[in-house]
């Protein structure tokens, strides 16, 4: 027998909605919405099951995110209906529509946490502006909840001392915190380790079935989506394309949905993908017994690596491990408590600002929250670099940027700001940018976060092209272990910040430890 529901925490005298299957608790009804010139939804239809997991598939920029605000009454849609709780957002009242969202949750694919308030007080906050709760009940819900999703001994860090995948748990734990009847999930997984994925989807599916909350998530991710969904939906050309259970799914001849599963399919690890490796030479970046402490946490606790020229090396390893740390020694950014960094040849701790700047021109960048300059252009962006180093004159940086612009599927943004782009398109603003201006090592710091199944192959191509056909050394911090195999000529697995395997793909897949082989296929898609 299913536990009792737990009242919401905000709205505690309020009934919850039935579980009738035949009563849905959200129901768009022939949505139309146009974003400027461009139409998202043409006549969607969509049911949300009370009791369910739905979850959401669709090509980056079919609208998977703008779904979710036409659900919370963050945006209206042009023509049609929205029906949250039985009530059509469109006639509620400005506080008809408070109450409907305090009796749901949200986590936002940009984290929205308070740069301001530690991490506890982040996931307590609406629970201690609009609940009647003491203070010390609402740390202790919070406190629990970032334990069982990993993040005990986080409670009093500000966002700007996490990780992306830290970010993210916060902000599922602000989202469950006040036992909300729906949760709307915008890529909860995205920036995740295969471990911390299974863990996230774990407390997705409790809270169904313990407290019989709803949710709708929206992911690219199909290892996620066979253990949580009830049912799925796919958006293709402004419309529910497919509605069915993921069995169904497999078997569906749609052919927006079979490019989807197609780009997908590679995901069980192989050794095969990455072009031969270039013969050895001595290792362009090196680091030697590097440790590294914040305060009293150690994350770097020994760390021994080696990145040969011309090669693609990538660093795997849990969120929170040290694999971007180890980035920031490279550029400069930290410097060793003990051991050395070597890049070039040069020890980095011993460089002035002028020699640290002539090493950095020699890297391109891509990071984790891609880093855009927020008061200019995507291409204005991607053309940085050659302006500011001023290595080709305005016709060849217009075909550069064109070039770019058009291999990664940004010429319809091209002159948007970034404070309107999604994650993944961020992201590919920012690795075209990376390799803009030739570089010899080129980082990658999370590449494919946000980019659904067919961009994350063609991102994957592309920087297996700008290796082998420029020379580059390459360097790729991943949690993604198809894009790991398919691309890799080494891999690094960082665990407790030690180095605890390092090889080829195929070394890896045949390592003993057994916290690589769990690691390397907790996210495997094997079935389709």
């Amino acid at each position: 027998m299913d536990p009792a529901p737990r009242p919401n925490r905000l709205l505690p005298g309020v009934a919850r909605w039935p579980l009738d299957p035949a009563r849905p608790i959200i129901e768009l009804r022939d949505v139309w919405l146009r974003v400027g010139d461009h139409p998202v939804f043409c006549g969607l239809d969509l049911r949300i099951v009370p009791g369910a997991i739905t979850v959401i598939l669709g090509r980056s920029g079919s609208g998977k995110t703008l779904l979710l605000k036409l659900m919370m009454g963050l945006v209206r849609p042009d023509r049609g209906q929205v029906r949250v709780f039985g009530r059509d957002l469109a006639t509620a009242s400005p506080v008809e529509l408070l109450a409907l969202r305090k009796r749901m949750g949200m986590l936002f694919q940009n984290y929205a946490l308070f740069d301001a308030l530690t991490v506890d007080a982040n996931v307590g906050f609406a629970l201690a502006q609009h609940a009647a709760l003491p203070r010390r009940e609402v740390t202790a819900l919070a406190d629990g909840l970032l334990q069982v999703l990993g993040l005990a001994g986080s409670e009093h860090l500000l966002p700007a001392a996490l990780s992306g995948g830290m970010k993210k748990r916060v902000g599922l734990a602000r989202a469950l915190v006040a036992d909300p009847e729906v949760v709307l999930l915008d890529e909860p997984t995205t920036g995740l380790d295969p471990l911390m994925v299974e863990q996230v989807d774990a407390m997705i599916a409790l809270a169904r079935t313990r407290y019989q909350t709803t949710a709708v998530v929206i992911s690219h991710d199909l290892a996620s989506t066979r253990r949580l969904a009830d049912r799925v939906g796919f958006l293709a050309d402004g419309k529910l394309a497919f509605d069915g259970t993921y069995a169904e799914l497999r078997r569906c001849r749609l052919p927006a949905v079979t490019a989807f599963l197609d780009a997908a399919r590679a995901t069980r690890p192989t050794p095969s993908g990455a072009a031969a490796a270039p013969a050895l030479a001595p290792a362009i970046i090196t680091l030697t017994d590097v440790h590294k402490r914040f305060g009293a946490n150690p994350v770097l606790r020994g760390v021994d690596l080696a990145i040969h020229p011309h090669r693609i090396t990538v660093l795997i390893g849990a969120s929170g491990s040290g694999k971007s740390v180890i980035v920031k020694h490279v550029i400069g950014l930290l410097r060793p408590d003990r051991g050395q960094v070597r890049v070039f040849g040069e020890d980095v701790a011993a460089m002035d600002d002028v020699a640290l700047a002539r090493m950095r021109r020699r890297l391109g960048l891509v990071f984790q929250h891609a880093a855009l300059l927020d008061w200019m252009s995507v291409e204005d962006n991607i053309g940085f670099p050659l302006v500011e180093r001023g290595v080709l004159g305005p016709r060849a940086r217009r075909a550069q940027v064109d070039e770019l612009c058009e291999r990664l599927h940004l010429g319809a943004l091209r002159r948007r700001l970034p404070g309107a782009l999604s994650l993944g398109e961020r992201k590919r603003v920012a690795l075209a940018r990376a390799v803009a201006a030739r570089p010899d090592v080129v980082i990658y710091d999370e590449p494919t976060t946000g980019q659904d199944p067919v961009l994350t192959r063609e991102i994957d191509d592309l920087i297996q092209q700008i290796q082998q056909q420029l020379g580059v050394t390459t360097l790729v911090i991943s949690h993604d272990m198809a894009s790991t195999f398919r691309i890799a000529h080494a891999i690094a697995m960082i665990h407790d910040g030690r180095i605890v395997a390092s090889g080829t793909p195929a070394e890896l897949l045949t390592s003993a430890d057994p916290r690589v082989q769990h690691f390397i296929h907790a996210g495997a898609v094997v079935d389709l």
